[in-house]
Parts: C-alpha cells; sequence; structure tokens
C-alpha cells in the first residue's frame, strides 16, 4: 500500500530554504548534495521541475542539526 500524507504538508523548495533559513530556494539543492541525512523529497518530477518534501520531515531536521551546533558550539568553548 502506497503510504498516504497530508497535502498541507507538502513544501516546494522555497518553504524549505525559509525552514532552514536560507536566503535562496537554490540552496536546498546544495544542501542536499552537502548533508546525506537531509530528508529527500517524497516528490520529484526530474531536473528543473517541481520538488516537495514533507515539511514535518524537514522541521525535524533542521531542529536536530540546530541541538547538534548548539552541542558543538559549547564544547569547544570548555
Amino acid at each position: 500500500m502506497t503510504p498516504q500524507v497530508a497535502t498541507e504538508d507538502l513544501v516546494d523548495a522555497q518553504v524549505v530554504a525559509d525552514v532552514l533559513g536560507l536566503s535562496h530556494r537554490n540552496t536546498v539543492s546544495q544542501y542536499q548534495r552537502m548533508y546525506a541525512d537531509m530528508p529527500r523529497p517524497v516528490l520529484d518530477l526530474g531536473t528543473g521541475r517541481v520538488k516537495l518534501w514533507l515539511r514535518p520531515e524537514i522541521e525535524r531536521w533542521a531542529a536536530a542539526r540546530q541541538a547538534a551546533a548548539g552541542r558543538a558550539r559549547r564544547k569547544h568553548r570548555s
């Protein structure tokens, strides 16, 4: 059975960029290459076409990265 998602949870690259605090949606592709653990789009219609992510996955990933960065900063200050 195909998993079902709430359509209101689907977001495009601009929203992903906003959630991650990036200034431009094209930076999302760079993040995908830089961070292997970044959630992948649930819908990818190919090069130059729409990609959609699940907002809750992006928000969890962003929160985990932010928490890890905070731990790393505290560790370096010690």
